[in-house]
């Protein structure tokens, strides 16, 4: 099992959507390194939700990947804002995963507490400059950020 961090605004879809839902596709990535890490992913890997884009950004809760390799379908979509002329569905450019729902951590992590805890060598998400929306983290780092969500 591989651990990830994906990231969402909440203004747009939040961990409670997720918890309403209890799955979705992730859809609308369009970064090539970013869609390049969701192609590793497989099924049973667990995936930080991330709030960004807010007062307080930070980690809300754990989701679970349910499916892998699926190809965007707002790709072939001309009225969403991700389409992608380019792309076609016998050689699709974006591919995706499937996450189900976990839990709301008890403790809200935000990005300050992460930049506390752990150096850019360590997460990914704290290295400045960073934008990507979906990123490995390493087990060891996982979990530390399991036991702050519970603390």
């Amino acid at each position: 099992m591989n651990y990830w961090l994906i990231k969402s605004e909440p203004s747009v879809y939040s961990l409670e959507d997720m918890e309403r839902d209890q799955s979705c596709i992730w859809d609308g990535v369009r970064n090539y390194q970013a869609r390049n890490f969701l192609r590793r992913m497989t099924r049973g890997d667990l995936a930080f939700f991330y709030h960004s884009n807010t007062k307080y950004p930070g980690i809300a809760g754990l989701v679970k990947v349910i499916e892998s390799d699926i190809a965007d379908p707002t790709q072939f979509d001309p009225n969403s804002q991700y389409f992608d002329p380019k792309s076609t569905v016998q050689t699709p450019r974006w591919q995706t995963v499937r996450v189900e729902f976990v839990q709301q951590f008890k403790n809200f992590i935000t990005l300050a507490q992460l930049k506390q805890q752990f150096t850019s060598d360590d997460l990914l998400l704290v290295r400045r400059g960073n934008r990507l929306s979906v990123m490995p983290v390493a087990e060891m780092v996982a979990q530390q950020i399991l036991t702050l969500g519970q603390q």
